[in-house]
């Protein structure tokens, strides 16, 4: 078992693993002892510049495993032909179709990768710097279908296994002693390995290939031959991953049940509970027949840690409430949006600082005090960010309440419980005995060991990615039968998941086609998730603990956002599978550095790159008609669209929009009311984000920077006052006016969800990012810059939206002296 549990963990591991090299290494002269025929990890820290030697360490070291693996499925295949040749008599063994269920797609499998080590094999041999062999990873990474069909029946092919063992004497014998030969120079020849650990190894072997993959490209020349090859392999193979990590039963054996049933572990997480009107962080764990919800004890030093039972619900007996059957949530006060980001300021700014700490050598004892501090912030954040509702339902007492970041985390967690339920599942009592023992189990069985934060991620994993991920939703096909079809685009923020994009809905159809782009800012993110739904339209069916209607999940599924992959000027074209729909999609991405550059436009007669007060004079008006109308637009029918600026509308849509409002198209008004309303959101934001100078003006944002960080009120409101009255007219009219917009956006947050200060992180940056980042020393990162340079931003449009009604009159009136020069 110990080996099926280290492969599970290799799941994890395939895609985020990156400074450190994992090589597959085959001691030829240790013999394999049985049950633990797998080859073992060795951790080497890679130095630059040995790529091309790297590349054939790696490769020895997987041809040495491979070799292995062949032999194992030698063994496997031995007794086939026999066992096929006496269910033909009056005594077989077995019959046609269980030889068939047990052995299943083993041949197949066997056949390609004979033929792959037969061809890698010399090329490692003849070992030169020239060696290329991509195209033969590229097409064992084609035939992983294979594999698909051999994991689907994986669990068929062990039961029809024990059951015959069970029933038939001379079977046993044969699956419990088969000879795996050893590698060619092993001083032996054979080693005995049970039928049910050598089923295990083709699940075992896509993920140490896919491993060997990451760590190939990890050491080879971008302009190898071989690299666009690999980096191909090692898409089809993590996406080959990512669609059966699901269906992967980790065979996690528990304790026994009443019935004499093994219980095992299927899933396990931390989740925010609501309990007596507060949150609490839960570690939930669903076995095969029952749930149990749990939270680690408080013990002394040295003390083997335990998990305390809080409650428990048998699957027999756990029913989810429809959302319009559910009774409305326990009042729980939701976290204030400006303490959420007061957090995040806090976490980017320890951040910063214990990696000052590091490049200066500091003491490890502050560092570990910046990492507590960081960890209490981030626990926080973890705590009180999730808003969406999973509530279930012991069908004889309590109702329990889940908040979840993403609905599809929400949709994971009801899928993995419903199909248990299939199963013919029994209630029943746990005794006070039996409870403990279940959940003394808990702490040996769980998957996620560590609370979800990024304090307690090694040092040299990826910091994740900042700027601009381009995404085209392309189409979707799987569909069986027409529906009213859109998709959300997620990616990942601080730990949790925010969604960012949604597609048109494409009504009654199979196979939409939305060919939408969005644009998408990422901060620090790693993972996108792409969800497809089913639109309701049916105004009955209202969540009573958040009042939206529920659309239905179609499919769901995750990427790796891989900075290799993606950072290309290229559009990377890639199929999601999710319960048998495929979504296309293209994405780029943008670095933070280079989307921070304005751009002033070359030709001064449109709006978009052109300075504001060239524009107002031209137009013999106050505020750019641009924002005039854009605003006006989504006031009429957009203010109450849920998440109504933080959704990213489709690119194509903003440059239609971008075109006509620079050719002065008599037809704009008729656009614009046609217009999806996030697309004319997106467009306001793109005019302001490219202004040749920010709205707040350049020179005018280092005194922004020190104003709000002064602690005393008056002198506050005295500085941020006078800055205001230092802008140039036209500047000055559009702000105040586009102020009070956002308040009136603000004003509908029961229903579109944006808070002033959802809309401050929105406009923030846009209105005072300076035209040119100044080179500052002490920033050393993208994430640096973010969290320094944004936060404030975000702050200084904050103080503007929480005070009082600001006249433009008034302040022109007030003429209040600043002690210093501006």
């Amino acid at each position: 078992m110990e080996e099926e549990e280290e492969a599970i963990g290799f799941l994890d591991k395939v895609l985020e693993d990156e400074d450190v090299f994992l090589l597959e290494e085959c001691e030829l002269g240790t013999p394999t002892s049985p049950g633990s025929g797998s080859p073992f990890l060795v951790a080497v820290k890679v130095e630059a510049g040995k790529g091309l030697e790297m590349r054939k360490l790696v490769l020895s070291g997987f041809l040495a495993s491979e070799e292995i693996y062949i032999n194992q499925l030698e063994a496997l295949l031995l007794p086939m032909k026999p066992l096929k040749a006496t269910a033909t008599t009056s005594q077989p063994v077995l019959t046609i179709q269980q030889i068939e269920t047990i052995f299943y797609k083993i041949q197949d499998i066997y056949e390609i990768h004979k033929e792959f080590y037969d061809n890698l094999c010399p090329k490692v041999q003849q070992w030169d710097s020239q060696v290329t062999m991509g195209h033969l990873f590229q097409k064992l990474a084609s035939q992983l279908g294979v594999y698909k069909a051999f994991v689907d029946n994986y669990k068929v092919a062990l039961e029809t296994a024990e059951k015959c063992s069970q029933s038939n004497n001379q079977f046993q014998k044969i699956s419990e002693e088969l000879k795996v030969k050893g590698p060619k120079d092993s001083k032996d020849s054979h080693t005995s390995v049970t039928m049910e650990a050598l089923l295990y190894k083709p699940i075992d072997r896509v993920t140490r290939s896919t491993l060997v993959l990451h760590d190939l490209l990890k050491h080879t020349p971008v302009d190898h031959p071989d690299y666009p090859l690999l980096q191909d392999a090692l898409r089809i193979s993590q996406n080959f991953l990512s669609s059966i990590n699901e269906d992967i039963d980790p065979r996690r054996t528990a304790v026994t049940t009443p019935k004499g049933e093994t219980r095992q572990l299927v899933k396990d997480g931390f989740l925010v509970e609501v309990s007596e009107s507060s949150r609490k962080l839960r570690h939930v764990f669903l076995f095969t027949d029952v749930l149990l919800c749990a939270k680690l004890k408080k013990t002394s030093a040295g003390k083997h840690q335990q998990y305390d039972c809080k409650w428990y619900i048998p699957l027999a007996d756990l029913v989810f409430p429809s959302p319009e059957e559910s009774e409305a949530s326990p009042q729980v006060h939701p976290f204030p949006d400006h303490e959420l980001e007061d957090m995040k300021m806090k976490i980017s700014a320890l951040k910063s600082e214990i990696q000052k700490e590091k490049a200066n050598k500091g003491q490890s004892r502050a560092i570990e005090r910046l990492k507590k501090k960081m960890f209490e912030n981030e626990f926080l954040l973890l705590l009180n960010s999730p808003t969406i509702p999973f509530r279930i339902h012991n069908r004889n007492g309590k109702s329990y309440l889940f908040l979840l970041s993403s609905d599809y985390e929400r949709s994971e967690w009801r899928e993995a419980i419903q199909k248990l339920q299939k199963k013919d599942l029994q209630a029943f009592v746990l005794s006070s005995v039996e409870l403990q023992v279940l959940t003394g189990s808990c702490f040996k069985l769980r998957t996620v060991h560590n609370i979800p934060v990024t304090s307690n991620k090694d040092d040299d994993e990826s910091p994740g990615l900042y700027g601009f991920l381009h995404v085209i939703v392309h189409s979707a096909k799987g569909f069986k039968q027409s529906a009213n079809l859109y998709c959300t685009l997620e990616v990942d923020s601080f730990g949790y998941f925010v969604s960012k994009a949604k597609t048109r809905v494409f009504r009654d159809t199979t196979e939409p086609k939305w060919d939408e782009e969005f644009e998408i800012e990422l901060e620090g993110s790693q993972s996108l998730r792409i969800l497809c739904y089913e639109k309701c339209y049916d105004k009955t069916k209202v969540n009573k603990d958040n009042n939206e209607i529920v659309d239905k999940i179609m499919g769901k599924g995750q990427i790796q956002l891989d900075p290799q992959t993606v950072e290309t000027k290229n559009w990377h074209t890639d199929v999601i599978e999710m319960n048998g729909i495929k979504v296309e999609f293209s994405m780029k991405f943008t670095s933070r550095d280079m989307s921070l550059k304005r751009t002033p436009s070359k030709k001064q007669t449109g709006v978009f790159g052109v300075k504001i007060s060239v524009v107002t004079k031209r137009e013999r008006s106050k505020v750019p008609y641009i924002v005039r109308q854009c605003v006006e637009e989504v006031e009429k029918r957009g203010i109450e669209e849920v998440g109504i600026y933080r959704i990213s509308g489709v690119a194509t849509d903003i440059q239609a929009l971008k075109a006509a409002f620079d050719a002065n198209n008599k037809d704009i008004l008729l656009m614009l009311s046609d217009m999806d309303i996030n697309a004319i959101a997106g467009t306001l934001k793109l005019y302001f984000r490219e202004l040749p100078e920010p709205l707040l003006t350049d020179r005018l944002y280092p005194a922004f920077m020190e104003g709000i960080a002064l602690s005393d009120p008056a002198a506050k409101e005295n500085c941020m006052m006078h800055l205001l009255r230092t802008l140039p007219d036209p500047n000055l009219i559009t702000f105040l006016f586009l102020l009070e917009h956002l308040k009136r956006v603000a004003e509908k947050e029961p229903i579109n969800k944006m808070s002033l200060h959802n809309l401050a992180t929105v406009f923030g940056p846009t209105l005072l990012r300076p035209s040119e980042v100044e080179s500052k020393a002490h920033l050393t990162s993208a994430a640096d810059i973010w969290s320094h340079d944004v936060m404030a931003q975000v702050q200084v449009l904050l103080y503007y939206l929480q005070h009082p009604p600001i006249s433009f009159a008034e302040l022109k009136r007030n003429t209040l002296y600043f002690s210093t020069d501006v």
